[in-house]
């Protein structure tokens, strides 16, 4: 790399992506597609932004530019969906969103005429499914990932359902939103601009809560109401896809409708399988192989290829067999069973999943190394109210990942109050 990239704004810009716990690894192809999203000035300017939320005030501060400019920049910025907006008691908020899920998939979630899509995704392609540094440490790093899968809900048997809790079902997250927003699918628009897209529905990404919010109001998505997401669940189900999304139980900030042949999450759990770079649901498939006839419908559906045919025990016909080390428990195919004989059973040992994003974020910074960046904000005063925030969720931890942060933080102030509460 050269020097003058190094000492660019995007080079600060790469630096201020990798405080966070989803980080993009430096790389030529990384700089070419931030320089297609970002100017050089944008660059510089977001390179100084504060990893938590902040307000038109302190960055107009931090930037040396009045009030109103810094406030026409950022949503400026937000407008190409480089910067989400927020409230908080009616004052707006900001932050960077972090590369994915946020920027990158935010630039082809609609039609966009004032930048390149065709060669963005063509740089996009190579960064993130030929290099692969990007993609193994979104997705392979800690054991707390970004998302995970949602239960087919019609392929829950009725014994079943009654077992299931809300935030496992895509349709509760539909019905408890504040708003919704409905965007092309990222990963299958790439793929068209690449000549490869299935035939899967494009216009079909569900953004939600305060996410939502952001992009309904600068134009990425558009808003609709519960009924129509729920019919584009319905049009999902149809369409034998997976239901993949934030990693919380509270207010998640999105769902996508998966396709295992163009979305980087399933494209993910196929290349590093045994790394379990996608959380499952808490369900398994059971193959009931007395009723198998070995038509290998299952097997054509399931987008992990956690499903194949073999040859049964002394008989001709071929039967299915599920490699229940990498099957994400997301019962498509027992939706395309002819003769009903797959059910869906609850593991043996239950996935936890994060609360909400505060506290999938701390955990996974906790986990990738990356909490002191959190905590120790370069760019903000440390306060009480944030510190309590950040060590609230920190002190709710099992003792191993209470220990880690621990170490990272290298805070006598955490050490006695770890010390206080560990038994």
């Amino acid at each position: 790399m050269s020097h003058v990239a190094h000492s660019s704004g995007y080079q600060r810009l790469v630096e201020r992506l990798n405080r966070f716990p989803q980080g993009a690894p430096p790389s030529e192809l990384l700089f070419k597609i931030l320089k297609i999203l970002f100017s050089e000035k944008d660059a510089h300017l977001m390179s100084l932004t504060p990893i938590r939320p902040f307000t038109v005030k302190k960055i107009a501060g931090i930037w040396k530019m009045s009030e109103k400019d810094s406030s026409v920049m950022l949503d400026t910025m937000a407008d190409r969906g480089l910067m989400v907006d927020l409230e908080s008691d009616g004052e707006p908020l900001y932050v960077l969103p972090p590369p994915m899920a946020g920027f990158i998939e935010f630039s082809l979630m609609r039609i966009r005429p004032d930048i390149d899509q065709k060669g963005l995704s063509e740089l996009l392609h190579q960064y993130l499914n030929v290099e692969e540094d990007f993609i193994k440490k979104l997705f392979t790093t800690g054991e707390t990932q970004l998302g995970r899968v949602f239960v087919h809900e019609p392929a829950l048997p009725v014994a079943t359902s009654v077992q299931v809790f809300d935030y496992e079902r895509a349709t509760e997250v539909i019905v408890s939103a504040r708003h919704i927003g409905i965007g092309l699918c990222y990963c299958r628009h790439k793929m068209q601009h690449l000549g490869t897209a299935c035939s899967a529905p494009q216009e079909i990404c569900m953004s939600f809560n305060s996410a939502a919010y952001s992009l309904i109001k600068h134009g990425i998505v558009r808003g609709v109401d519960k009924a129509e997401c729920l019919d584009l669940l319905q049009q999902a189900y149809g369409s034998n896809l997976v239901q993949f999304g934030e990693n919380v139980r509270e207010s998640a900030g999105f769902i996508c409708n998966c396709c295992g042949c163009c979305c980087e999450a399933l494209l993910a759990s196929k290349r590093f399988a045994t790394l379990h770079p996608v959380h499952t649901t808490n369900y398994i498939p059971c193959i009931k192989e007395d009723n198998c006839i070995g038509c290998g419908k299952c097997a054509g559906v399931c987008p992990v290829n956690a499903l194949e045919l073999v040859q049964g025990n002394g008989a001709q016909m071929k039967k299915a067999r599920l490699n229940a080390d990498i099957c994400l428990g997301c019962g498509v195919c027992v939706r395309n069973c002819p003769k009903n004989s797959i059910e869906l059973l609850p593991r043996a040992e239950r996935v936890i999943t994060p609360v909400n994003s505060a506290h999938r974020i701390v955990v996974m910074a906790i986990e990738r190394g990356t909490l002191q960046h959190l905590v120790f904000d370069n760019q903000a005063h440390l306060n009480h109210r944030a510190l309590a925030a950040i060590l609230g969720v920190v002190l709710k931890l099992p003792l191993v990942k209470q220990l880690m942060a621990s170490r990272q933080m290298k805070s006598r102030y955490l050490d006695n109050l770890l010390a206080k509460i560990s038994f």
